[in-house]
């Protein structure tokens, strides 16, 4: 980090010694285990749910004229021995109560009462009852017990806090009597609370943070003098604690314990399980210890933190809004000094009496002042260098201090320290700083995050980043953490293997994860991606490249792609639809990424591969297989390629991998092209998008669904023609749409003979309305029930008015189109059963198929099934589909006849659909190799035999 001339961070010291730079001690979480205090953020990474000693103790008032005692409680029975304060709070109020029994008086806080110990009962009570007299108005609580309000605690006096500020009492033990004249008083302070414990908190200042804090601010300790830590860096007592010394602290509780019983003080002892942090590296627990410690004043600046939060932008924003505003809020002093050996020390040389102190900002000004030659900034390679005090040789010479940097102020001086800003690169840095964007876990709102944001601010302020995405964490299937120990997890290695690192990646963007949420981890997920993504991209790649092989295995031109400006004419009304998708998916994931949204991006993808493979690749079979014409054929494998390039270009972030292989096939085929996919410029949106076409093709696909479900609620598959549908929409602009250049997809993906369009809503349906309640229950309140009413009870007539004036008035209530759903109900023509006609609807559009059958319709179903036959013949011997082949049939029924008409009526169908005709098993050569054979029967209530033979070279 401080490389060869020290480093920015270094600048923060040097140049803001007095502002930022605080040499103190402070009291922080401490581990015994690593000798080591650590910061807040790391002693909150583990908690663990331990049961410590509760005890309450007796502090005898000095001068009490009833010989009353405070009663504190405490779960760090080791923090007794140094004591030098009780606290109360001044607003609460105390309660001087005598045991009836013992004669023992206590003050406590009178909330607390019920907190006070359990006598063993005199006069019949019951163990384990107290309670108070019932001229004092109090009840009493008991755990178990049968009798209530029981006269065991006599109230003597009632107080403010406020009141026993500045009461002596007399310690418990006298390993500090050398501070009696500043200490072992009662002082006052709002973080004392009165709904648990006794309302008074025992201080020990070197061991709570806000024993210190009281304590220094009421004048028992003073600023870097007289604190003394009876605790040794093991979490030994000193020799100070004469009875306990160099035992360690929480070894010692019980020993401690019996100490205050036996001196009389001990008021009650329990058990108390709580949760409590302990070192995530030696996992022993923590203590709370002021230690010498050198601070950035973080306090100072909390201000400017919180102004410079407001200039970032957070993916989700809920992180920076919530969880990483409210640690700002409250941030503390940081402690970024550590006692370790290995780490960046700090560049702090100091003389003996504390009084001078130098900050070296590189080697060079060490060396100066060292007069020593610096090679390696390592402990054990500068500790043992002193530098001369300025003030003469009788002052002595300045030492570094021992301590090195917390390695988190590493990682947050890393936007400068890692390119040796300010010593080199100043250009690069001041023209790119903040940075444009980070990502870490929701873990590191309090590390990484904090860390780059406090520095950034004190060194420049500014923040150290524009934009930042938060992720959350990625658990185990059976959300517990991945753990090796637990082998919870599948091998990282084994679902790369089996699913690709593209696959992996996609699964973990469209999960909860980039949205700071937890993910649990499965295998199968990753599998789906592979299945909904991946496998329809490649069949869509895959039917391109086996069209245009068939280009030159027929004896044309090889394929090259026509120019995109021209394509863009293209008078195909798919094509138009699918370039305007393209340029919606290229505008879509730059808009998204703009805004750092990883997890909108998938979804989308999803749904334009949808659409590529199953309309525009599927509706457009017969053009690209050449059955249209030539110039026709290019026109639409241009198309698609032209879409898979450019789709390829926008998800090469996302899918580095599995693009670049796609990319070094359909580079070969134009000349120019870059390298590889990750050398090309991300796209532009070209052309234009045309929502028009957009809207016609969505359409589409609704009337193409909507008689599907006709078709399975009434058993007839694709395969099964039928003679008519009939589209009922009043806006003559959609019926356009759809018997004008979209007419031949409907008829052919539908298998239907023709297609009418009918703009007279009332020839095949009947009209309904009904109030839209979400929108209007707000709205008309009371008056919801009468307008309802009268809506359900409109005529189709007064439907008609609503839709063409837009609005209609009701019990005094202008109610629009918007306001009101109007549904279209299917009406059966005269002289036409249910079986033969029927409808389906979305409430807009209405959609009508006529079931009834007939021979020219039953030939065509019978060319359909044997055209199946064929194509599921070829895919079992694997054939390609440029592989050319010559079908043969038999018939085996009794009249043959009547299949030979059939496939000789149905010809041209079979020819463009396989590319050849069918041909009479009594054609077949003596000599023609078979690659397979297979008879079907009772389809369509036929018999036959298809034959497949390899092709003979002419």
């Amino acid at each position: 980090m401080l490389r060869h001339s020290g480093g920015p961070m270094l600048k923060l010291y040097n140049n803001n010694i007095e502002r930022f730079l605080i040499d103190n001690a402070k009291v922080m979480p401490y581990s015994t285990g690593c000798k080591t205090p650590l910061s807040n953020f790391e002693a909150s990474s583990n908690y663990k749910e331990v049961p410590d000693p509760e005890i309450m103790v007796a502090f005898p008032i000095i001068d009490d004229s009833d010989g009353a005692c405070f009663v504190a409680w405490t779960t760090t029975p080791w923090t007794l021995p140094s004591n030098l304060a009780l606290c109360v709070n001044a607003n609460l109020v105390y309660a001087k109560v005598r045991n009836k029994f013992n004669g023992k008086v206590y003050v406590v806080a009178e909330s607390c009462l019920a907190e006070l110990p359990v006598e063993k009962a005199k006069k019949g009570l019951p163990d384990g009852v107290f309670g108070v007299s019932e001229n004092s108005n109090l009840r009493a609580k008991s755990s178990g017990a049968k009798t209530k309000n029981v006269d065991t605690y006599e109230m003597l006096d009632k107080y403010t806090g406020a009141l026993l500020v500045g009461k002596k009492y007399i310690p418990l033990f006298d390993y500090f009597k050398d501070f009696s004249l500043v200490a072992f008083r009662v002082i006052a302070d709002d973080y004392v609370t009165g709904d648990g414990g006794t309302g008074i908190v025992h201080c020990a200042p070197a061991f709570g943070e806000d024993d210190y804090r009281v304590c220094m601010e009421n004048g028992i300790i003073s600023k870097g003098e007289n604190l003394v830590v009876a605790v040794d860096d093991d979490g030994c007592f000193t020799e100070r604690i004469t009875d306990f010394s160099k035992r360690y602290v929480k070894d010692a509780d019980k020993d401690i314990i019996q100490a205050v019983k036996s001196k009389e003080r001990l008021v009650k002892s329990g058990s108390f399980t709580h949760s409590y942090p302990f070192c995530c590296r030696s996992d022993t627990p923590l203590i709370y210890r002021a230690v010498p410690s050198w601070f950035v004043a973080v306090e100072k600046i909390k201000d400017q933190l919180l102004e410079n939060n407001k200039q970032t932008y957070w993916v989700p924003d809920f992180v920076k809004e919530k969880r990483f505003h409210n640690w700002l809020e409250n941030a503390r002093d940081w402690a970024v000094s550590r006692s370790r050996f290995w780490g960046t020390p700090l560049p702090i040389w100091i003389s003996d009496n504390g009084e001078e102190i130098v900050v070296m900002d590189s080697i060079e000004k060490l060396e100066k002042l060292s007069g020593a030659k610096v090679t390696d900034l390592h402990r054990h390679k500068i500790d043992h260098i002193t530098i001369p005090s300025s003030r003469g040789t009788e002052f002595g010479v300045l030492r570094r201090v021992e301590d090195v940097f917390d390695c988190w102020f590493e990682s947050g001086s890393m936007p400068y320290a890692y390119i040796h800003y300010p010593f080199e690169n100043v250009e690069l840095f001041e023209n790119n700083f903040p940075g444009h964007f980070v990502a870490e876990g929701l873990d590191q709102t309090r590390g990484w995050f904090y860390t780059l944001m406090v520095l950034s601010t004190a060194l420049f302020g500014k923040p150290a980043f524009r934009n930042l995405i938060c992720n959350g964490l990625v658990l185990a299937e059976d959300g517990k953490k991945m753990s090796k120990r637990l082998k919870n997890y599948p091998p990282p290695s084994e679902v790369i293997n089996d699913y690709g690192a593209d696959a992996l990646r996609l699964y973990v963007i469209n999960s909860p994860v980039v949205r700071a949420e937890p993910l649990r981890f499965k295998k199968d997920g990753v599998y789906g991606v592979v299945k909904d993504v991946f496998l329809p991209w490649y069949n869509a790649y895959r039917f391109l490249l086996q069209n245009a092989k068939r280009l030159e295995v027929e004896g044309l031109a090889p394929f090259a792609p026509i120019d995109k400006q021209i394509l863009q004419q293209s008078s195909n009304a798919l094509d138009q639809w699918i370039n305007s998708a393209t340029h919606s998916l290229v505008h879509f994931v730059r808009q998204e990424m703009d805004a750092y949204r990883l997890y909108t991006v998938v979804p989308y993808l999803l749904k334009f591969l949808d659409n590529l493979t199953n309309i525009y690749v599927r509706f457009n079979r017969k053009r690209l297989k050449g059955r249209t014409g030539e110039q026709d054929c290019r026109t639409a494998l241009s198309t698609l390629y032209h879409v898979l390039l450019t789709a390829c270009k926008s998800m090469a972030p996302f899918t580095p991998f599995f693009t670049e292989v796609l990319y070094q096939n359909l580079r070969k085929v134009t000349n120019g092209s870059e390298d590889s996919i990750h050398y090309c410029k991300f796209p532009e949106v070209e052309g234009k998008r045309v929502d028009l076409i957009e809207e016609s093709v969505n359409r589409m696909m609704t009337i193409i669904d909507l008689a599907r479900n006709i078709r399975e609620r009434h058993n007839k598959p694709l395969k099964t023609p039928l003679r008519e549908m009939v589209i009922v929409h009043p806006d003559t602009e959609f019926l356009d749409d759809i018997t004008g250049k979209l007419r031949e997809y409907v008829l052919e993906e539908l298998n239907v003979k023709s297609l009418v369009p009918c703009n007279d809503t009332l020839k095949y349906a009947s009209l309904c309305a009904e109030p839209d309640f979400s929108v209007l229950g707000k709205r008309l309140g009371k008056s919801m029930g009468i307008v309802a009413k009268e809506v359900k009870a409109m005529s189709t007539e007064n439907i008609l008015v609503l839709e063409k004036a837009g609005e209609v008035t009701i019990a005094t209530h202008v109610l629009k189109l918007s306001d009101i759903k109007i549904t279209r109900k299917f009406k059966y023509p005269d002289n036409v059963k249910e079986e033969e006609m029927d409808a389906a609807g979305d409430g807009d559009v209405l959609v009508i198929l006529d079931l009834r059958g007939d021979d020219s319709l039953f030939e065509a179903g019978v060319a359909r099934e044997v055209v199946n036959r064929v194509q599921k013949l070829r895919k079992k011997v694997s054939l390609e589909p440029t592989d050319m082949v010559d079908v043969f049939f038999k018939s085996l029924d009794n009249d043959k006849t009547v299949f030979q008409e059939i496939l000789k009526s149905q010809e041209q169908y079979i020819r463009d659909v396989l590319g050849s005709s069918l041909l009479p098993s009594d054609l077949l050569p003596p000599r023609a190799v078979i690659l397979t054979e297979e008879s079907f029967h009772g389809i369509s209530n036929l018999s036959f035999t298809i034959i497949l033979t390899r092709r003979a070279v002419v």
